[in-house]
């Protein structure tokens, strides 16, 4: 994310206070900013790596997953999601297999699933 690493308590405060709908939803909030960057870098802290990209744009886009590591242009494996999509995977407010089939996640190349890495947060 190439950002100063959000504070855990910060971070979580921002998941819950969307949550309990106390955040409006849209990506010029700074509070659901700050979730959506979160849960980004929830993700990259689990699984440290650089063969996905996870592009939620256009608040941010880690690179997790252990594997192959790309040193030029598009990664191999590039998923991409709107950050309310991207916040309710995280959030265990939808499933992976759910919004992949209603086509809100753009997602290609052999590693480009995230199914068993979510949920990250659970109220």
């Amino acid at each position: 994310m190439g950002r100063k690493k959000i504070n855990p308590l910060d971070g979580v405060a921002a998941v819950r206070a969307v949550l309990l709908g106390e955040a409006d939803r849209t990506p010029t909030n700074p509070q659901f900013a700050l979730a959506v960057r979160y849960l980004l870098q929830s993700l990259a802290d689990l699984r440290p790596g650089n063969s996905v990209e996870v592009r939620v744009p256009p608040l941010g886009a880690v690179q997790c997953v252990e594997g192959p590591r790309h040193t030029r242009g598009t990664p191999p494996n590039v998923i991409e999601m709107s950050p309310e999509v991207w916040f309710d995977l995280a959030a265990d407010l939808t499933t992976w297999q759910a919004e992949v089939e209603a086509g809100r996640i753009s997602a290609s190349g052999t590693r480009a699933d995230l199914a068993e890495m979510l949920p990250l947060f659970r109220s």
